[in-house]
């Protein structure tokens, strides 16, 4: 399933290890509010950009008017490359931005598990007058890989009982940044059975 919906339009760019796998929605009869681009989970784990955490986190931002961008990072699905360590990674992440980010339109970046370290890191790289709007990560790989301090604004959620990253790793993160942290009480890494909760959190909280 590569798409959230009948008009998801698939597309190829050009990457730095070669062409890039995206899928944009837009959300439906309105002009969008903004560009984000949502970024998977880890590729050697089964990660891909139709990961149902990342499908949640495009929902939610189609219904928040945002036009939706999820991409394969190298050597994922059709995209050329292969794994490399978070490094490349980012890169790829940076060559999505610029190529489906509007100058008019505010860019927002999202990302789950190790797709919220990408996120964070190519935030970081963006000179300071195309910075991002706001980000949004889940269950940030903070246990795995150096997540780089992030906004204050910067919506964190984790679950409770995550396994793949301890809810501790992420708290340790985000304390000397003094940033909150939405914990979802008894809630795995992949929010099993609460997709529905993430979505309801991430728009409540998005303009707040």
């Amino acid at each position: 399933m590569a798409g959230l919906n009948p008009q998801s339009q698939l597309l190829t760019i050009a990457g730095p290890a070669g062409p890039l796998e995206l899928a944009i929605d837009a959300p439906p009869d309105m002009a969008p509010r903004g560009v984000v681009v949502v970024c998977h989970p880890h590729p050697l784990h089964g990660g891909t950009m139709d990961n149902k955490v990342v499908q949640t986190l495009a929902r939610a931002f189609l219904q928040l008017g945002y036009r939706v961008a999820r991409f394969n990072f190298r050597g994922v699905g059709a995209s050329a490359g292969q794994y490399d360590e978070g490094r490349g990674e980012v890169d790829d992440a940076l060559a999505v931005i610029a190529a489906v980010r509007d100058p008019a339109l505010s860019l927002a970046l999202a990302g789950f598990s190790f797709g919220a370290y990408v996120a964070a890191a190519a935030a970081v790289r963006l000179p300071a007058d195309q910075a991002a709007e706001r980000l949004a990560l889940v269950g940030p790989a903070t246990s795995r890989f150096p997540v780089p301090p992030v906004p204050a604004d910067t919506l964190v959620i984790h679950g409770e009982t995550d396994d793949v990253v301890p809810l501790q790793a992420t708290l340790d993160w985000a304390r000397p940044q003094v940033l909150p942290v939405v914990v979802v009480p008894g809630v795995g890494h992949f929010f099993h059975g609460q997709l529905s909760v993430l979505k309801s959190l991430v728009t409540g909280a998005w303009h707040r």
